[in-house]
């Protein structure tokens, strides 16, 4: 049975890794993900997980040791931020090209420069075109679940896709949190072992990540998008056997007091549940106002989210990260995927957050109505920022 605890959602999602019986774990310590790995560590040190402990001298290392071990069949887990993500960038391409069920937990942090170690969505919004399956959490509960699931999702044969489960730096990963932690009899039930269809093996060689010429080259990466694409099928039967065994449901775009809204509010991660909370002080004084996020990020969730916004007039995005030049790539996203439709809402893009800013509830009730300010009458700029002083 399920027992409640109070722990830190980094020591949670690494016991949950142990739970899920994670066969090699390549790692190297990087803040605000550091605790993850290095509890890790010591489950393996201590016998408590029988597993192979690779310690590396970078995250681009860690990848690439990732891949070798997910290529001989072996469940594989990583962890990484901020600038670790960025330095193992050019290895997730090959790790989705390659069809190799990874899970890695992104503790969500900003890039450099200026050096930050706190939390923002930098890094995952340069890293949301590389191919690989992307689920965000809201909070300490969800990183469990979504790690259990992660596995479960990457190694169905009908996906073999890495999985990356977003976790905000120090919002989520320092924080202690009531968490239901299912025992290892539980997750044994859901996650069956893992059973690549293709490993590395002397005795029956197989040939992976072979150099393509401009012939075959555009082939493959049609079938890479056709194959991403088609996960969202597994990813939803996943998630629906996990909420019959578990009791939590989880769907690509989430709705929170929408029924009778025409305003909504746009989030992504763990200031939603904040979010929810401007919201609910907003009805009480007689505003209507709905709020939306995406825990799906890859593949996109195209249908759902324009089902969830289908009687938005007015919709405030809220982002976290800057595309440069252009503007939040949350925004961009949306308006694309929104872009045709017979009824598009007026959208207006606030950025706030960087680098670990708080946003406080009061916060969120500035962004709603500035969002509609925008909205009503239009503003000089693709996005404005909320909190920056001048």
């Amino acid at each position: 049975m399920p027992k409640r605890v109070g722990m830190e959602v980094s020591i949670a999602v690494s016991e949950t890794v142990g739970m899920c019986n994670a066969d090699v774990v390549a790692a190297y310590p990087i803040t605000p993900q550091t605790h993850i790995v290095e509890h890790l560590a010591d489950m393996v040190a201590n016998g408590e997980l029988d597993a192979e402990f690779i310690p590396v001298e970078s995250e681009h290392s860690a990848m690439s040791a990732c891949l070798g071990s997910a290529a001989a069949g072996a469940r594989t887990f990583t962890a990484t931020a901020g600038q670790g993500l960025e330095l193992m960038h050019e290895v997730l391409y090959v790790a989705s090209s390659m069809q190799l069920p990874i899970v890695m937990a992104v503790a969500n942090r900003a890039l450099s420069g200026p050096l930050s170690v706190w939390g923002d969505h930098s890094d995952v919004m340069a890293v949301r075109d590389t191919g690989w399956i992307q689920i965000f959490t809201e909070n300490g509960q969800e990183a469990i679940d979504q790690i259990i699931c992660a596995f479960r999702i990457a190694e169905d044969r009908r996906v073999l896709l890495p999985v990356m489960v977003h976790i905000d730096g120090f919002y989520l990963t320092h924080m202690i949190e009531p968490m239901l932690l299912p025992d290892k009899e539980q997750v044994e039930k859901y996650l069956p072992p893992n059973d690549y269809p293709l490993p590395l093996w002397p005795d029956k060689p197989v040939a992976m990540g072979d150099f393509a010429p401009p012939i075959i080259f555009s082939e493959t990466k049609k079938a890479q998008e056709m194959t991403l694409r088609a996960t969202k099928g597994p990813i939803l039967e996943h998630w629906a056997e996990f909420g019959k065994q578990f009791g939590r449901y989880y769907h690509p775009v989430e709705t929170y007091n929408c029924e009778n809204a025409k305003t909504f509010l746009f989030t992504i991660g763990s200031f939603t549940e904040t979010a929810m909370t401007a919201v609910d002080e907003l009805k009480k004084k007689g505003q209507d106002i709905g709020l939306v996020r995406i825990r799906l990020w890859r593949p996109f969730p195209f249908e759902e989210l324009r089902e969830a916004l289908k009687d938005a007039e007015t919709l405030v995005v809220l982002d976290r990260a800057i595309s440069f030049g252009y503007s939040g790539p949350v925004c961009s996203e949306l308006r694309s995927a929104l872009y045709g439709q017979p009824k598009r809402p007026k959208i207006a893009n606030i950025v706030s957050g960087l680098g670990g800013r708080d946003i406080t509830v009061q916060g969120f009730t500035d962004i709603i109505n500035r969002g509609i300010e925008i909205a009503r009458s239009g503003s000089e700029e693709e996005f404005e920022f909320y909190g920056v002083r001048g």
